[in-house]
């Protein structure tokens, strides 16, 4: 089946994980992504450890199926061929600090100019506008400043930090959603468009059903509470729980008949019984489950509720999650060609998605290609690579 996008083509400015993770989902979907790097090193990520063959093993998952080009923005000649090759090119991220772009001359209302119909996403802290836009940040900033960082953990304890980048993932995936809705409408009126992408606000959007009932709750609500909320520790049946052999089980069982089979399956029936949704209660009820969670270990609870419908699973550790059965069988891990870095490589969760074959790109390895590829003679090719 041919590939859903494999009629565009991608122009990636953008470094580290937001941008080049959008980018990645667009080339995992079939779309051409040429990757543009200052000729003096590249992009930071190249030569960030873990090392593999001195390959930086989070540079190649995160740029394999793409092409590198070497253009110094900066110079009149380098400059001007990045305007000439925009021409034949559909979409161009870029995740520079606001401004950046403005002075190299490369705007989005620069470059629409030489492509109207360029759909041109920039992918930044806090937006392209408003006070904060040249604020410093990193994920664990933006998490912070949207109120997704203080939400989580105990009540009397600090804020826990997530081991995932919450920000980063979800503003590439805000900038996959916006540009292919961009390229929805630009079939429509033929023309492309600006899309501003703040990691801050792509933070805050997972915390968008609790922002809009306390926004709707007004004056009768109440500001949402670190550890006392129905999904953040509020209630017992919704928790992570320690075993016997120090290993911890998830527990998700919220409506009323998992949690009654949850307390069944621990031959106490008694506490969903007497569960009134009370703070105290609901502490009573913890303090019971986990007595009962710490009287086994992990593998004996995990065949205990085998057969069951209680919404109880292992938290995995380690290496745990890639040997899991339910993954394999659903061909989310593929050995990695022989080129590339690594023994095996992961399917992004989309169903159209394919495993990328080709490895990351060396600095510039296909410079002359791309621009041969857009017209350019081989003298001005080999001047400018």
């Amino acid at each position: 089946m041919e590939s859903p996008l494999s009629d565009l083509k991608v122009l990636d400015l953008s470094r580290l994980l937001p941008g080049p993770y959008a980018t990645l989902v667009l080339a995992a979907l079939g779309a051409g992504v040429d990757k543009v790097e200052d000729p003096a090193g590249g992009e930071f990520l190249r030569n960030l450890p873990p090392l593999v063959d001195g390959r930086s093993v989070l540079f190649e998952v995160l740029n394999r199926g793409k092409r590198s080009l070497t253009l110094d923005l900066k110079t009149p000649a380098g400059n001007r061929a990045f305007r000439r090759l925009v021409r034949g090119y559909d979409l161009l991220v870029e995740g520079f600090r606001p401004g950046v772009m403005e002075r190299l001359g490369l705007s989005y209302g620069a470059l629409r100019d030489e492509n109207p119909r360029l759909i041109y996403c920039s992918l930044s802290g806090y937006g392209q506008t408003g006070p904060d836009r040249l604020k410093v940040g990193h994920d664990l900033n933006y998490l912070a400043r949207a109120g997704v960082l203080g939400y989580g953990g105990s009540p009397e304890g600090p804020p826990a930090m997530p081991g995932v980048q919450i920000a980063d993932i979800g503003s590439a995936l805000s900038a996959v959603i916006g540009l292919l809705s961009a390229l929805h409408q630009r079939n429509r009126t033929g023309r492309g468009c600006h899309l501003d992408i703040a990691l801050n606000e792509a933070a805050l959007a997972f915390l968008y059903p609790q922002l809009a009932a306390r926004l709707a709750a007004g004056s009768a609500g109440r500001p949402l509470a670190r550890g006392r909320d129905l999904l953040n520790g509020g209630i017992a049946n919704y928790g992570v729980y320690r075993t016997a052999d120090g290993r911890y089980l998830s527990v998700g069982a919220l409506e009323p008949k998992f949690f009654v089979e949850l307390c069944t399956r621990l031959g106490k029936p008694e506490l969903a019984e007497t569960a009134d949704g009370s703070a105290e209660r609901e502490e009573q009820i913890r303090r019971e489950l986990s007595a009962s969670f710490a009287g086994k270990s992990l593998s004996e609870w995990v065949a205990h509720f085998a057969d069951s419908e209680c919404c109880v699973e292992p938290v995995y550790e380690g290496d745990e999650v890639l040997s899991d059965p339910q993954l394999r069988a659903r061909d989310l891990l593929q050995q990695a060609p022989a080129s590339g870095v690594g023994q095996a490589q992961l399917r992004l969760p989309f169903a159209l998605t394919q495993f990328l074959k080709d490895p990351a790109p060396g600095l510039g390895e296909h410079s002359a290609e791309i621009l041969a590829e857009a017209g350019f003679p081989q003298d001005e090719i080999r001047k400018l690579v």
